[in-house]
């Protein structure tokens, strides 16, 4: 545990941004990139499948196959950057996602095909998008675990991740509040949307082409190569003994937080359909404000990432002196009780408080989960060795994500044919007993102990 008399600097990974390591320098700018382009467009999708036809349903299936890529896709992308670098392997990602958000643009265009049996709605062009866009952040998970590890000191890990976290979480932040921009420009959810998309498309091909010229591949470690199923069942058995409890916590949290995400944007557009209208008045001059459901979410969005990118490296600096363990065990529980929160609040205080109002303080709170992320990718890659950083993660969201992969179908169920607030209460009941499990059986990394 570190004991040093260190003062809390939130805007340190900015103002020490020209020092950092040359990979973890590059892995930040592409992080920016394509978070931003990720961020504006992947949060409203629900809303434009509803937009072009699709049910409730079907955006729990949607957030199903999400999940089966988060699950399929961050082993095979680990084992490729062991094996190749991580300059080429988070190149081919970039690429494979940049291909993804283009789908995602034009799938209102080619609209309904009808194949006499089957018939193609246009939001299913969304889900083809889907397998694609999400190839860096899911193919790309292990490679980028990898880069931090190897350019850290092990005590400083949390802090390391607090670095590249600040830049990507700075793109959850502009994102969305650059998407609420766009979408005021047309009064159609779904042209405005597609602006949002095409700016997407763009800061893909940036963030590919940045990764590929600067990232010096020189340092990269080289692994083994991959060997097929016998490998996975190896990895697997030989996951370190202090991620197991951490394993079972964090993914009992994630499949309550899995069946819920998707219709966050939907409790504010659809359930409760909160917007913004009033004018802000200040001495003589006045503003009026008129933001639909769909931008309002965007702005949303921003609180939430403001709060998050406040907190992160003073919980990033926390858990050098006090451990991983309570600030990973605080994001859990932020995550676990926000469902409940999230679809009971307005209805709780919105006698007090305007519903906008409420909806900017539940955002505020949702916020404090991200502080625990950091520390959370440090308990995670902490105990792994040199050079199979990328395998060990891989390894672990293989088996996280795959418990996880039905948990949208169900909140959907849920959502369509029982009612949005059990959902979220089932989800939130979820939460609280893998909180819970990760409080009594959590281990700490040995460098923070």
């Amino acid at each position: 545990m570190a004991t040093e008399d260190e003062s809390v600097d939130i805007l340190d990974p900015f103002r020490q941004f020209i020092s950092l390591e040359r990979d973890v320098l590059v892995l930040s700018l592409a992080m920016f990139a394509f978070s931003l382009g990720f961020q504006m467009t992947n949060r409203f999708l629900p809303d434009y499948m509803v937009a072009m036809g699709a049910s409730g349903f079907v955006v729990g299936l949607f957030g199903t196959l999400g999940n089966i890529i988060s699950a399929v896709y961050p082993y095979p992308g680990g084992a490729v950057s062991d094996r190749i670098g991580s300059r080429y392997a988070l190149t081919l990602f970039g690429l494979i996602s940049t291909l993804g958000f283009a789908f995602w643009l034009v799938a209102p265009q080619v609209g309904t095909i009808d194949l006499g049996a089957l018939v193609l709605e246009p939001w299913i062009w969304v889900f083809v998008g889907l397998l694609l866009a999400q190839g860096w952040k899911s193919f790309g998970l292990g490679a980028t675990f990898a880069v931090v590890k190897q350019a850290t000191d092990p005590s400083r890990l949390a802090e390391g991740f607090a670095s590249t976290e600040t830049f990507r979480r700075t793109a959850f932040l502009i994102g969305p509040v650059a998407a609420a921009v766009l979408i005021g420009l047309h009064p159609d959810f779904t042209v405005s949307f597609q602006y949002v998309l095409a700016v997407g498309v763009v800061f893909g091909a940036v963030g590919t082409v940045v990764q590929h010229l600067l990232y010096d591949a020189s340092e990269d470690e080289i692994g083994d190569s991959f060997e097929g199923i016998d490998q996975i069942r190896r990895d697997l058995r030989d996951m370190p003994e202090p991620l197991r409890p951490l394993l079972v916590g964090d993914t009992l949290v994630r499949f309550a937080n899995g069946m819920v995400y998707a219709f966050f944007i939907l409790v504010i557009t659809r359930f409760y359909e909160i917007g913004l209208d009033t004018t802000l008045t200040l001495g003589s001059f006045s503003y009026a404000i008129d933001l639909s459901p769909q931008a309002f979410f965007g702005y949303l969005l921003g609180v939430e990432m403001l709060i998050a990118l406040l907190t992160m490296i003073p919980a990033a600096k926390l858990a050098e002196r006090v451990g991983l363990k309570p600030v990973v065990a605080l994001g859990f529980a932020v995550y676990a009780i926000f469902p409940v929160v999230l679809i009971f609040a307005p209805e709780i205080f919105g006698s007090v408080l305007p519903l906008w109002a409420v909806m900017v303080l539940v955002f505020a709170f949702s916020g404090l989960r991200f502080a625990g992320l950091p520390s959370h990718k440090a308990l995670i890659v902490g105990p792994a060795e040199q050079g199979a950083g990328g395998r060990v993660t891989g390894t672990y969201y293989l088996l996280r994500n795959t418990v996880v992969i039905p948990s949208a179908a169900l909140g959907g169920y849920l959502w369509d044919f029982v009612s949005p607030e059990i959902a979220f209460s089932v989800a939130a009941v979820i939460g609280v007993l893998g909180t819970g499990y990760f409080l009594v059986f959590g281990e700490e990394f040995q460098a923070y102990a």
